[in-house]
């Protein structure tokens, strides 16, 4: 970096040993007032790269505003080599109105980057965010939870076939690494297009802090920081296994094949066996029960969490496991079922 490492953006600039709380006006409401994001930039006094964290931009997904708030403002940065670009609410209109999309014809804004000015009102703001925020950095870490009525076990999704992607989802972490490109239009996958390595972080349900998350999200903050410099006191984490799901037969969403009532026999990120039953639908009277049965053995990485389908509704996602990886789940470090005993051979 140049000897001028001041942090710059569309406004202002953060010099280097100096932290900055901004609100930064990337839209204005129906009266003409500004609509403004919370940015932190923290810009260390040594060198070093420049990390972004972003978090809500489904306004309803909570968890990573936690996360992201606890790193900029109860971390000791103080020995922070490079630049921290701290952004816990992009989808502020989603935020206040504790909504998925933006409140301006439901637009998606994380299907909305890089952006472009003169276009949507989704697409202007999007556009604010990446070209201030997110295109000055060097990777990035983009937090999200399952849609309502779902959760998630935390996992990573990465382009692993990009080399400096593949090194940030390890860095991270996570037991469980899915293997896809960012969709169109999404902060993970248009940044990583802009050579700015970044992951998605899943981590459980919409509308509410989770705190056992929260920490193992934190942990693998701490292990990123480590593994890029950023601080040198932390070490990069091993979570004990790992699995990487790259094949599309490797991964599926159950749904459901009739209406009722589902009764759920696991956890989220519980080991399950091909043929074993997962959920039970039944009616109102507890009639004509429906099981709904594993087709292969995985581990059950998303959840339904309102127990009311329609057919075709989302039961949970399960993806698939290699021997070495069930043999670790099966020496203890996966949740057990809902009233079931601990699966064994």
């Amino acid at each position: 970096m140049s000897d001028d490492r001041a942090f710059t953006y569309n406004g202002g600039a953060v010099p280097p040993g100096d932290t900055q709380n901004i609100r930064y006006g990337i839209s204005e409401t129906y009266l003409g007032d500004p609509v403004r994001i919370p940015v932190t930039i923290v810009n260390g006094e040594r060198d070093g790269p420049t990390a972004f964290l972003t978090a809500a931009a489904h306004g309803d997904e909570l968890n990573g505003i936690e996360v992201v708030r606890e790193v900029a403002h109860e971390w000791d940065l103080s020995e922070l080599a490079g630049t921290l670009v701290c952004l816990p609410v992009l989808n502020v209109p989603g935020f206040l109105a504790q909504q998925r999309y933006l409140p301006v014809y439901d637009r998606d804004l994380n299907r909305s980057f890089p952006g472009k000015p003169g276009s949507t009102s989704s697409k202007r703001m999007a556009h604010q965010i990446y070209e201030n925020f997110i295109a000055p950095c060097d990777f990035g870490l983009d937090f999200h939870t399952s849609t309502r009525g779902r959760t998630n076990m935390l996992h990573v999704r990465a382009d692993m076939t990009d080399e400096a992607v593949y090194r940030l989802a390890m860095a991270f972490g996570s037991k469980v690494v899915i293997d896809s490109d960012g969709p169109s239009g999404t902060l993970r996958g248009e940044a990583t297009d802009d050579d700015i390595p970044t992951i998605t972080v899943e981590m459980g349900e919409a509308h509410r802090f989770q705190r056992p998350l929260i920490d193992d999200a934190l942990d693998g903050v701490r292990s990123v920081f480590a593994e890029y410099g950023l601080l040198e006191t932390d070490a990069v984490r091993w979570p004990g296994w790992r699995t990487i799901v790259a094949g599309a037969g490797e991964k599926t969403w159950l749904r459901a094949d009739s209406g009722g009532i589902v009764d759920t026999h696991f956890e989220s990120g519980s080991l399950v066996r091909e043929g074993e039953r997962i959920a039970t639908i039944t009616n109102p009277f507890k009639e004509d029960a429906v099981g709904v049965e594993a087709p292969f053995t995985g581990l059950l990485i998303g959840l339904l969490e309102n127990p009311v389908v329609y057919p075709g509704n989302p039961l949970c996602h399960l993806v698939e496991i290699g021997a070495s990886t069930r043999r670790a789940i099966e020496a203890g470090d996966a949740p057990s079922p809902v009233g079931q005993p601990t699966p064994s051979e």
